[in-house]
C-alpha cells in the first residue's frame, strides 16, 4: 500500500474514535504509531504532544500533521491531517443535522455518559505514561510543583497566568537545564560506552 493512502487511512480510523481530546488519545496513538507501525519513538510523541499543547489546533490533530511530515514531508503532513479530520466532520455534521431528534433520548445520553467514563479512564493513563517520561528527578520534579500550583491556583494570584506561558517557561527551563547539564551527560555517556566495550571484550 502507497505510505500516503496508508497514512490517511490509519489517521482516518484514529480520528473516528477521538473522544476526549488529545490526551485521551496518547494511548490509541503509542499504540499504533510507536509498537505497531514504528513511525516514531515514544519520546518523539511525547514531544510532539508538548509542541501540539501550545501551537493552535487539538492536539492529535497536530501529532498527526507531525507524523506525515516526518514521513513524507509536507504533502505526507497534509494528507494525515485530512485522514484525521474526514471522520470527524462527517460524524459533526450528521449530528447537527439529527441533534435536536435525539439528543434528549435516554440511550443517547447513557451513552455519552459511558464515553465520559472511558475518557477519564484513557486520560489518567495518559497522565500515568507523561509522568514516567517527564518526571526524572529532583529539578524536574520541582518544575511540575511549581507549574501545578501556576495552574491549579491561578485563581488565588492577582494576576492570571495564561496557559501558553507556562508551557513556553517549562521549555525556555528545559533548555538551559539540558545545556547545563550536557557536559555531565556527555561524561554519562562516555563512561557507559567503555563499560560496554569492556564487558564485550571479557
Amino acid at each position: 500500500m502507497p505510505e500516503l493512502l496508508q497514512l490517511y487511512l490509519t489517521f482516518a480510523r484514529i480520528g473516528l474514535v477521538n473522544f476526549g481530546g488529545g490526551y485521551a488519545m496518547l494511548p490509541l496513538l503509542e499504540r499504533e504509531l510507536v509498537n505497531d507501525r514504528g513511525w516514531c519513538t515514544t519520546d518523539e510523541l511525547m514531544d510532539y504532544f508538548a509542541i501540539g499543547q501550545c501551537t493552535p489546533g487539538l492536539i492529535a490533530l497536530n501529532v498527526s500533521t507531525f507524523i506525515g511530515n516526518k514521513r513524507k514531508g509536507v504533502l505526507g503532513g497534509i494528507t494525515a491531517t485530512l485522514g484525521f479530520v474526514t471522520c470527524p466532520i462527517i460524524i459533526i455534521l450528521l449530528i447537527a443535522m439529527f441533534l435536536t431528534n435525539f439528543a434528549d433520548l435516554p440511550i443517547v445520553k447513557n451513552a455519552f455518559a459511558g464515553i465520559r467514563v472511558c475518557v477519564c479512564v484513557l486520560i489518567l493513563q495518559a497522565v500515568l505514561r507523561l509522568w514516567k517520561k517527564a518526571i526524572i528527578d529532583v529539578r524536574t520534579l520541582c518544575l511540575y510543583l511549581v507549574i501545578f500550583a501556576l495552574a491549579a491556583f491561578s485563581s488565588l494570584l492577582p494576576i492570571s497566568v495564561p496557559t501558553f506561558s507556562l508551557v513556553i517557561a517549562a521549555g525556555v527551563f528545559g533548555v538551559f537545564f539540558g545545556k547545563a547539564n550536557a557536559p555531565a551527560n556527555k561524561k554519562s555517556t562516555d563512561s557507559s560506552v567503555r563499560k560496554e566495550k569492556e564487558d564485550s571484550r571479557k
